[in-house]
């Protein structure tokens, strides 16, 4: 359902242009009771992303990358972050994005890609979309080592991690990053189901 008809903006300050573009917008907004209201809002804006959640089906096992990241730092995570490969899409599409960004940062050349469904991370500020993938890969699909691009400040250690333990990082916060806590639910609902029983 559209809202455009119940929106109009009335002015738009760029508070800062440089990885972000950091907007102050001015804003009408109908509410479901008909009134108007205005409101300020500010938002994020540094373009959409793509994400991929590698496996291996046979070992039951998952690709993961763990590297810096500084903003969960500002807010007390004093610990590496582990991570799908993702990377932003700049002028090329999702598919090719997360092809691109298996290959830099894990190593694993990506054959056939499956889009699993997209999602804004934090809509009450950031614009960023990310496009989530899984794929299936094997041990002819490593290529290299990955660790990502130095010139970008990539320092990528990669993991392959069993999908329980995997789970099991999600459940006790080791895992807390949105992308890859949603791909690893998608995996337990569409890739792995449940764990096998222990007899």
């Amino acid at each position: 359902m559209s809202i455009a008809h119940r929106m109009r903006v009335l002015d738009v300050q760029t508070l800062s242009q440089r990885w972000n573009r950091l907007l102050e917008t001015t804003l009408d907004y109908q509410r479901s009771d008909g009134r108007w209201q205005t409101m300020r809002r500010e938002t994020a804006d540094h373009g959409s992303a793509a994400a991929v959640l590698l496996y291996h089906r046979a070992r039951r096992s998952v690709v993961l990358v763990r590297q810096f990241r500084y903003a969960p730092v500002l807010d007390g995570h004093d610990a590496l972050m582990l991570e799908v490969p993702a990377g932003l899409l700049d002028d090329a599409s999702p598919e090719d994005t997360v092809r691109a960004e298996a290959e830099q940062e894990a190593g694993y050349r990506v054959r056939q890609p499956q889009a699993v469904f997209k999602a804004y991370a934090s809509p009450g500020s950031l614009t960023e979309c990310v496009h989530c993938f899984v794929a299936e890969v094997d041990d002819d699909d490593r290529i290299s080592a990955g660790g990502g691009l130095e010139h970008e400040g990539e320092d990528i250690e990669v993991l392959e991690v069993p999908f329980d333990d995997a789970m099991a990082m999600l459940a006790d916060g080791r895992i807390c990053d949105a992308k890859t806590i949603m791909l690893l639910q998608h995996a337990a609902l569409h890739v792995f189901g449940a764990a096998p029983q222990r007899t």
